[in-house]
C-alpha cells in the first residue's frame, strides 16, 4: 500500500529487501569487488558486484517506508542492517541517511500499465536541489548494481532517482520493472519522461540531469533529445548509432547481440514483444537486414541530433578503444554531429571496464573516469566553477603506455604471469576530434616475398602506391579462423587491457593457408627527437581488390604492433563482408578500421593480417572456398595510417 510522508518523494512503497543477503562484507572484500569491476570471467555480471550493491540497498532502505517522519537534518532510527557492511561503507550509508531520505517506488510508466522499480534519495536540507536521474543498465539486477554511485551523488547535494527500464530485472528482485524490453525504443523514451514528471511533482528540482552506463546511457541520450527538461547528460560506455554498432560493413556483430540477450536474465520470448522478437530473430538468422537497420536507427541518438542540438543539452561521452559491444567509430560519428557543449573521454579496454569499479564501490585510488563525469554534472547542473568550461572536447588515453610490474603469488612469491599498473597510461587532450589526426601516411601492399613469405607494407611516398605495389594476386582458403582475432572474449580481453595485461599474439602462428599478411620494415621516427616509430591517431583505412570462387567473402582486417621477437599487440581491427563476387571479376572495397591512439615503438613493425572468420562476427564465407586479393594498377591496394 502506498504511503505519503511529508518528507518523502511521493508515494513510497514498503521495500521488500533483496533476499539472501545475510553474510557481512569486510573492507578487503569490498575493495576486491570494486577492483574487479562489473564483469565476471564468463561475461556475466560479477556476483560480488551484485552482492555489494544489494547489501548497500538493504542497509540504505531498511525501514524507510514506515519509518517515523524526519525533519530536515534529523536522524533516522537505527534500523539499517549496517552490521553487514564494513565500517567505512556503513558510515557512508548513515551519513547519507542523515542528508537524504531514501524511498522505494513503483513509478507508473508511460504505457501498457507498466510500473518501473525505482530508488530515490531526496535531499533533506533547504532547496531547491538539482536532480540526477539514472536509468539502469542492461542486466537482471536493475538499479541495485550502482548503489555506491547514488550515495556519492547524494553526498554531493543531488536528489537521486534511479530506475530500472521496462522489462529488465529478475523475478523476485525488488529492482525488477514490469513490461517488456523495448531496447531503448519509443516506450523507453516516454518512460524516461514519465520519470521526469514524477521527479518534478515530488522533488521540485532546480534542474535535471541524466546519467547512465551502457543501456542506461543510450536511454539517457534519447530521453534528453525528446525532453527539453533534461539539462545535461553523462553517457558512459554508450552508443551513438545502434544500427552501425550492431551491423556495419555488411557484417553482423553476432557475439555482441548474443551477449546482450544472455544478460537480460530470461528467455527472449518472455522479455521482448513480438516486433522486437522478430527483429532479433532476423538479425541472428541473417535475413531482412534493411528492416533491422531501420529498427536500430530509430534507437540511435544520432538520428535525433537535431533535437539534441536544438535543446543545447551538454553531453559527456566515455568509451573505450577496443569496445566490443558498441564499437568506437559509430560514437565518433555521433560526437562530431553534436553542436552542444561536449566531452569525449576514450580509455584503454572494453565495455564498462574504466567506469565499472567507480560505479559499484569506493575506488581504492583516484578514479578519473567517474571523477570527470561528476565534474561535468557539477558544472552544468550546479554551476560549479571547476574548470569544465575550459576542458578540450577530447581526452584520449594512448594504448598501453602505462607502466606495469609483475604480480607475485602471495604465498610463494613466484610470478603469476599477471601484471599490475604502477603508473597510468598517458592521456592526450585535443580541442576537437577533427584535430586528432594531423597527417596520414599511405603504405602500398606488395605480393608474396621470396619463398611465399608475407607481403610488405611499403611507404608510398605520395598520395597512392606506385608500380612496385600493383599487379599481384594472393590467394587463401576461406572459412577457417586463425590466430588473428580481435579478442578472446567480449569484455574479458578488454578488462585485462584495462588492468595492465593486454593480449599478446604470436604472429608466427597465424596460419598463412587461411590468411594473408603484410609487414613493414622496422619503423623509425618520422620527426627528429621523436621516440616512437609511428604515433597512430585516428581510424586507419584499407583498400583491397577481391575475387572469390563463390559470390561472397569475408575480409577481416587486423592491425598489429609486432615486436622484434614476433610477439604482437593488436592496434585495431574491422570486418567487412563482400557480396556479388565472381572468380573472374575484380571488386574493390574500402573500409575504415576502428580508431585508435597507439604509439608503435621505434624498431617495431606493423603487420596487417586479413582472414575470413572471427568469433565476434557473422561471416559471409563459404568454408574451403578460395578468396583472392590483389592490387590492380587502376585501383592499387593500400593501408592509410592516421598520424598524430
Amino acid at each position: 500500500m502506498s504511503q505519503q510522508n511529508p518528507f518523502t518523494t511521493g508515494p513510497a512503497e514498503p521495500f521488500p529487501g533483496f533476499p539472501g543477503i545475510t553474510a557481512g562484507l569486510t573492507d578487503a572484500e569490498a575493495a576486491r569487488i570494486a577492483g574487479r569491476g562489473l564483469w565476471a570471467a564468463d561475461g556475466t555480471v560479477e556476483p560480488g558486484a551484485v552482492r555489494l550493491g544489494q547489501t548497500l540497498a538493504n542497509a540504505l532502505l531498511a525501514g524507510t517506508a514506515d519509518a517515523p517522519d524526519r525533519t530536515p537534518g534529523g536522524a533516522a532510527p537505527d534500523t539499517a542492517p549496517t552490521a553487514l557492511l564494513p565500517a567505512g561503507l556503513a558510515a557512508v550509508v548513515e551519513e547519507v541517511r542523515g542528508l537524504a531520505l531514501p524511498a522505494y517506488h513503483r513509478i507508473e510508466g508511460a504505457s501498457d500499465d507498466v510500473r518501473l522499480s525505482a530508488l530515490s534519495l531526496r535531499q533533506l536540507g533547504p532547496g531547491p536541489h538539482p536532480l540526477v536521474v539514472l536509468p539502469a543498465g542492461w542486466t537482471p539486477f536493475g538499479w541495485s548494481l550502482f548503489l555506491w554511485t547514488y550515495l556519492v551523488l547524494a553526498r554531493k547535494g543531488y536528489h537521486v532517482l534511479a530506475y530500472t527500464p521496462r522489462g529488465l530485472g529478475a523475478p523476485g528482485l525488488p529492482s525488477t520493472s514490469g513490461g517488456l524490453v523495448d531496447v531503448a525504443g519509443p516506450h523507453d523514451w516516454a518512460d524516461g519522461s514519465a520519470v521526469v514528471d514524477f521527479a518534478v511533482d515530488h522533488f521540485a528540482p532546480s534542474v535535471i540531469g541524466f546519467m547512465g552506463e551502457s543501456y542506461g546511457s543510450g536511454i539517457s541520450q534519447l530521453v534528453a533529445a525528446h525532453d527539453d527538461r533534461v539539462a545535461a547528460v553523462v553517457a558512459l560506455s554508450t552508443w551513438g548509432n545502434l544500427a552501425t554498432a550492431l551491423y556495419d560493413h555488411g557484417t553482423r556483430h553476432v557475439a555482441a547481440v548474443k551477449a546482450l540477450l544472455a544478460l537480460t536474465g530470461g528467455p527472449v520470448e518472455a522479455r521482448f514483444g513480438e516486433e522486437n522478437q522478430r527483429v532479433l530473430a532476423d538479425f541472428l538468422a541473417d535475413r531482412d537486414l534493411p528492416d533491422v537497420v531501420d529498427w536500430g536507427r530509430r534507437r540511435a541518438p544520432e538520428s535525433y541530433l537535431g533535437l539534441t542540438n536544438d535543446n543545447g543539452t551538454p553531453t559527456f561521452f566515455s568509451n573505450t578503444w577496443h569496445e566490443s559491444l558498441f564499437a568506437v567509430n559509430q560514437l565518433l560519428d555521433t560526437f562530431e554531429g553534436l553542436e552542444v557543449p561536449k566531452r569525449l573521454n576514450l580509455w584503454i579496454g572494453d565495455h564498462a571496464a574504466p567506469e565499472g569499479p567507480g560505479l559499484i564501490g569506493p575506488p581504492g585510488e583516484e578514479d578519473p573516469p567517474l571523477a570527470e563525469a561528476y565534474a561535468w554534472l557539477d558544472h552544468h547542473l550546479k554551476g560549479a566553477p571547476n574548470g569544465v568550461a575550459a576542458w578540450p572536447q577530447v581526452s584520449a588515453q594512448v594504448m598501453f603506455t602505462y607502466t606495469t610490474e609483475p604480480v607475485p603469488d602471495p604465498v610463494t612469491g613466484e610470478p603469476t604471469g599477471e601484471r599490475r599498473i604502477t603508473a597510468p597510461a598517458r592521456r592526450e587532450a585535443h580541442e576537437h576530434w577533427s584535430g586528432f589526426t594531423r597527417a596520414t601516411e599511405v603504405f602500398g601492399l606488395t605480393g608474396d616475398g621470396a619463398g611465399g613469405a608475407d607481403g610488405r607494407l611499403l611507404p608510398a611516398g605520395g598520395a597512392a602506391p606506385g608500380p612496385r605495389e600493383t599487379g599481384w594476386r594472393r590467394t587463401f582458403l576461406a572459412g577457417v579462423d586463425t590466430e588473428a582475432t580481435a579478442m578472446d572474449a567480449i569484455m574479458r580481453t578488454g578488462r585485462a587491457e584495462w588492468t595492465g595485461n593486454p593480449k599478446t599474439y604470436d604472429t608466427r602462428k597465424i596460419d598463412r593457408r587461411h590468411a594473408v599478411a603484410w609487414t613493414t620494415d622496422p619503423l623509425t621516427p618520422l620527426r627528429p627527437g621523436d621516440t616512437a616509430g609511428r604515433r597512430i591517431r585516428g581510424a586507419p583505412r584499407l583498400r583491397l581488390t577481391v575475387r572469390s570462387t563463390v559470390s561472397s567473402a569475408s575480409l577481416y582486417a587486423h592491425l598489429f604492433d609486432v615486436a622484434e621477437d614476433g610477439t604482437a599487440r593488436i592496434v585495431s581491427h574491422e570486418p567487412l563482408n563482400a557480396y556479388g563476387l565472381a572468380p573472374d571479376r575484380d571488386t574493390t572495397v574500402t573500409w575504415r578500421l576502428q580508431a585508435a591512439a597507439y604509439d608503435v615503438a621505434a624498431g617495431h613493425r606493423l603487420m596487417l593480417a586479413v582472414d575470413s572468420k572471427d568469433p565476434l562476427y557473422g561471416d559471409a564465407t563459404v568454408t574451403w572456398t578460395q578468396t583472392v586479393v590483389g592490387s590492380p594498377a587502376a585501383t592499387p591496394s593500400f593501408l592509410e595510417l592516421p598520424l598524430g
